[in-house]
């Protein structure tokens, strides 16, 4: 079986473990999505390829699950991404009630729900922002935008970075705000002069900032799972060991990053902060699988999944239980 990898353009323990070489020295020759063909690089939207490890956004993720993909759950992450609702400087809007009435932009519907990911997520940051003012997506008027029907993973065919919809409505006046998140939103919102009226991440609660990538899973086919399940495990293990290994190493870590997002360091360092390189770890706990059915919930509500889904039967915690115990016993054979 043909072992392949795929992540999205942000933090990721795994994503760290792919740049430090770590993943082709514990599993050999692996493919990555993001360097093939466009037909192989689609099945990180559908998980389609039985020998792919998966981690990125929730929303695809569930949305391929909720359509019948035989993956399961063996890790959730959680990132602080600068999730933010941008405003132009001269809009008088400056915090959440500012939002009353206003428009704020809706990316339109992609070709199928798994690359609907930036309309799910615009639609779930406005209702973080919202609810900290008492309001509801009720309380504005959502202003479809265009967004690529067909998106890559993070980045166009070209080979540029992805350009966030609604970005260059709101530099036009057309919407009074837009949900981004991420270090080129953030350059984007400094290259239209946008500035933030609502940070998402200073809210005291997770569960105003639940969206695509928080929490994140790690995803993988459920016959590389029951064929192969020690790769399953040294895929978790160098994840794991790139995660502690990035808590010490941040200069390291966005020097990766400004390559993963195509970004420069002032937009990483806007993005990534409050020492987000030390919360790279994946879990399965109760409280991080809590917070990903909020998201599933609310997917479900506006239409990004087929059924709903049964997170506990999805969720596999023995190969990174077995992973932790590895990498524990690795390191005092070492010392």
């Amino acid at each position: 079986m043909k072992l392949w990898y795929t992540r999205c353009p942000v933090p990721t323990a795994s994503g760290l473990a792919h740049n430090l070489g770590w993943l082709e020295q514990e599993l050999g020759e692996i493919g990555v999505l993001q360097d093939a063909p466009p037909e192989l690089a689609a099945r990180h939207f559908d998980h389609g390829l039985p020998g792919l490890f998966r981690e990125g956004g929730n929303v695809p993720a569930l949305a391929a699950r909720s359509e019948g993909a035989r993956t399961r759950l063996i890790g959730l992450t959680w990132i602080e991404e600068w999730q933010s609702i941008l405003v132009r400087p001269d809009s008088g809007i400056t915090d959440a009630a500012g939002l009353l009435g206003r428009r704020i932009a809706l990316p339109s519907w992609a070709a199928t729900r798994a690359r609907s990911f930036p309309r799910a997520m615009a639609l779930h940051g406005a209702k973080g922002a919202l609810s900290q003012a008492g309001l509801s997506l009720d309380d504005v008027t959502l202003v479809e935008v265009p967004a690529d029907p067909d998106p890559s993973v993070g980045r166009t065919g070209s080979g540029v970075a992805w350009s966030w919809p609604g970005i260059a409505e709101l530099a036009r006046g057309e919407v009074d705000a837009v949900y981004v998140k991420g270090a080129r939103a953030a350059e984007q919102a400094a290259e239209i002069g946008a500035v933030v009226a609502v940070d998402l991440d200073a809210h005291p609660d997770p569960r105003a900032r639940v969206n695509n990538g928080t929490p994140r899973p790690i995803t993988v086919h459920e016959d590389l799972l029951a064929e192969h399940p020690n790769v399953v495990i040294g895929f978790l293990v160098q994840t794991l060991r790139a995660a502690e290994w990035a808590a010490a190493n941040l200069a390291e870590v966005r020097a990766i990053l400004a390559r993963e997002t195509r970004s420069g360091a002032d937009g990483v360092a806007t993005a990534y902060r409050d020492g987000f390189h030390t919360t790279l770890r994946p879990d399965l706990s109760d409280e991080r699988l809590d917070l990903l059915r909020i998201q599933k919930d609310f997917l479900l509500l506006h239409g990004f999944l087929a059924a709903d889904i049964d997170l506990g039967g999805w969720a596999v915690p023995e190969p990174l239980e077995a992973a932790r115990e590895q990498l524990a016993a690795w390191q005092k054979a070492t010392v």
